[in-house]
C-alpha cells in the first residue's frame, strides 16, 4: 500500500483486524487490550459462537539474529528471497518507484525505473518470471526473471498491495480482507477468498510471502504480521514485530514496517520497512 492518504479511506476497516489483534493478546480475558487496541469491553469471550478458542491462534515475537544495510531511499512495497541469495526490492510512490536486486551488503543490480506514472507495489517470482504490481493503476508487470527487464503488461481490477508465489499461484493482496489466487502465467484472477481470525475478517492485508502453505503478511501501518492458512484463509499466528527497530524517518509517517521475506532452506526471515536503512534478519519466536 502507499501513502497515508490511503490510511482515512481504510480508517473504519482497519478497525476490525484491531480489535481481533486484541483478542489474540487478551488471554487472560482481561478488559483491556495492548497499546493501540480497543479499549471497550470486549474479551476473548465475546468472539463469534463457534469460533476457535485462543489457544488455537499462536502468539509470536521476533528475535533478531543479524542487522544488514538496506537503500535508505527505497520506499519499500515488495521483497522477496531469490533461490541463489539475493533480494528483489519492489518500491513505490510515483516518480521513484523501482525495481532491483541487491545482496545483504547492499550490492544493487538490474535496477529498472517504473514510469512516473505508476506507484509501484508487491513483487514474486515465479520460475522464470518476476510480477509487480501497481498500486491505483491496474497494472501488472511480468519481467524477465534474469534480468528484471519488462516483458509484457496485463490489467488487473482494484488496487494492488502484496504479492506472493506458491505452488501453482500467486497470491495477491489488495487491501480488503480478501486474497486472490491468480494463474502464475497469465495473472488471470482464478478466485478470492476472505481471511478471518477468529471468525472476524482482517483488512488492511498488505505485503505478503508465501511459505509452503502458510501466507506471511504485514498489516497496513501496524507492527503486527499474521500468518494464514493457504488453503483456507484462517490467521494461524499473530506476530508482534514492535521489538524490531524502527530507523525510519522519524518526520516521514509513512516509514513503516513493511517488507517480509523468507530466507528459503532456513527458519529466518528478512524485516525492512519503508525508507529503512536496516534489513533485519530474524526468527519469529514464542511469546512467554
Amino acid at each position: 500500500m502507499g501513502q497515508q492518504l490511503g490510511i482515512r479511506k481504510l480508517s473504519a476497516a482497519i478497525l476490525t483486524p484491531t480489535l481481533s489483534l486484541a483478542l489474540v493478546s487478551c488471554a487472560e480475558a482481561s478488559p483491556a487490550g495492548p497499546a493501540g487496541a480497543s479499549s471497550s469491553s470486549s474479551s476473548p469471550s465475546s468472539s463469534p459462537e463457534g469460533s476457535p478458542a485462543d489457544s488455537t491462534v499462536e502468539r509470536l515475537g521476533v528475535e533478531i539474529v543479524a542487522t544488514h544495510p538496506a537503500d535508505p531511499t527505497s520506499f519499500t512495497q515488495g521483497l522477496e528471497v531469490e533461490p541463489g541469495g539475493t533480494l528483489l526490492v519492489g518500491t513505490g510512490r510515483n516518480g521513484q518507484s523501482r525495481i532491483y536486486r541487491t545482496t545483504t551488503s547492499g550490492q544493487v543490480s538490474d535496477e529498472h525505473q517504473l514510469e512516473p506514472t505508476f506507484f509501484g507495489e508487491g513483487l514474486t517470482r515465479y520460475d522464470d518470471v518476476v510480477w509487480q504490481l501497481t498500486w491505483k493503476s491496474g497494472v501488472a508487470f511480468r519481467r524477465d526473471a534474469d534480468t528484471l527487464a519488462e516483458l509484457d503488461r496485463v490489467n488487473y481490477t482494484g488496487e494492488g498491495w502484496g504479492l506472493c508465489s506458491r505452488d501453482g499461484e500467486l497470491i495477491m493482496s489488495d487491501g480488503t480482507d480478501k486474497l486472490r489466487r491468480l494463474d502464475p502465467q497469465t495473472f488471470a484472477e482464478r478466485e478470492r477468498f476472505p481471511v478471518t481470525l477468529q471468525g472476524r475478517p482482517v483488512a488492511g492485508i498488505n505485503e505478503l510471502e508465501c511459505v509452503g502453505d502458510e501466507i506471511y503478511a504485514n498489516i497496513f501501518t501496524r507492527t503486527d504480521i499474521v500468518r494464514i492458512d493457504a488453503r483456507t484463509g484462517e490467521v494461524t499466528g499473530v506476530i508482534d514485530a514492535s521489538a524490531v527497530p524502527d530507523n525510519g524517518p522519524a518526520d516521514d509517517p509513512d516509514a513503516v514496517l513493511n517488507g517480509i521475506a523468507h530466507i528459503p532452506g532456513t527458519d529466518r526471515f528478512y524485516l525492512t520497512g519503508k525508507l529503512w536503512p536496516d534489513l533485519y534478519e530474524v526468527r519469529f519466536v514464542p511469546q512467554q
